[in-house]
């Protein structure tokens, strides 16, 4: 700051401490992303910040009844880790069956043998943000997994659009260090009230885009409703993992899934912390 003959001591010094004041006010860039902190990251669009997580507890043999969707996703992920081909996944099923389990439990496994795999997880809301973020991890030496956990498109064709974006890339294509991982309830990504919402002529517009953005998931993994086969052999294989040992553990087993209506992966464990619980021993998160 120049020094004017008629400007006083005073005056400058109020200068100063305005000018500072300014400074302070105007908006500070993002913080560099730590990515050495952790492997698992939630990203916040709004401040543009990664918030470090704890390393995902259940172990992939603990999800049981979806071997063959396992070994699907961990192929596909194991090519991703290691810079070969791979595609973008949906996992779309009932609730209840382990999708974003499977993907959390998987990446874990992978990411023991590869250390620069990061997962970052972003809110279903904050679909809009997916194109500068993925700009910003496509300019980082690590490996990103990228998910969104129960995805659909309940305002309609902008987040489509915005999701497309990040997937295609612009001009400059899509980010190789990037897989894109969404579960959801529907295979289509749509709300169900769609029609009703938006009107009929919108509403085949806006579904045109939304299913085009599905096509963008060269590998669809689909989770059907668990049999009650499937349900006992969870709940076995958790009880035997932890050593819970009970009488008629098939038979509670089956009374609790029948209060709750459903019959799941989730159900079954909801069961096994209860039975835990019960007998005083702690379990995983």
């Amino acid at each position: 700051m120049g020094y004017h003959p008629r400007m006083t001591d005073a005056h400058a010094a109020l200068l100063a401490r305005i000018a500072d004041a300014l400074d302070r006010l105007a908006p500070q860039p993002p913080a560099a992303p730590d990515f050495d902190a952790a492997r698992l990251f939630r990203h916040e669009a709004a401040g543009e910040r990664f918030v470090a997580a704890a390393d995902y507890p259940m172990a992939l043999d603990l999800l049981v009844g979806v071997e063959g969707q396992k070994a699907r996703f961990v192929q596909n992920l194991t090519r991703f880790a290691t810079a070969l081909p791979c595609n973008h996944v949906l996992l779309w099923g009932v609730r209840g069956t382990g999708k974003s389990s499977l993907t959390k439990a998987a990446f874990m496994a992978v990411a023991a043998e590869h250390p620069d795999l990061k997962l970052v997880e972003v809110d279903r809301d904050e679909v809009a943000a997916l194109p500068p973020l993925f700009d910003v991890l496509r300019a980082r030496p690590e490996r990103f997994v990228v998910l969104c956990d129960d995805l659909s498109f309940e305002d309609g064709a902008a987040a489509a659009k915005a999701l497309k974006s990040a997937l295609e890339g612009g001009v400059a294509g899509p980010p190789e260090n990037v897989l894109f991982v969404a579960t959801s309830n529907r295979r289509h990504l749509m709300p169900r009230d769609h029609v009703e919402s938006q009107g009929a002529i919108a509403s085949a517009e806006n579904a045109e885009e939304e299913m085009s953005v599905s096509d963008r998931f060269g590998l669809w993994i689909g989770f059907p409703p668990m049999d009650q086969p499937t349900y006992l052999q969870a709940v076995r294989t958790y009880a035997e993992r932890f050593d819970l040992v009970v009488e008629n553990l098939d038979r509670r087993a089956l009374q609790w899934s029948q209060l709750r209506g459903a019959r799941s992966g989730r159900v079954a464990w909801q069961f096994i912390r209860d039975l835990a619980g019960e007998l005083g021993k702690s379990l995983p998160a």
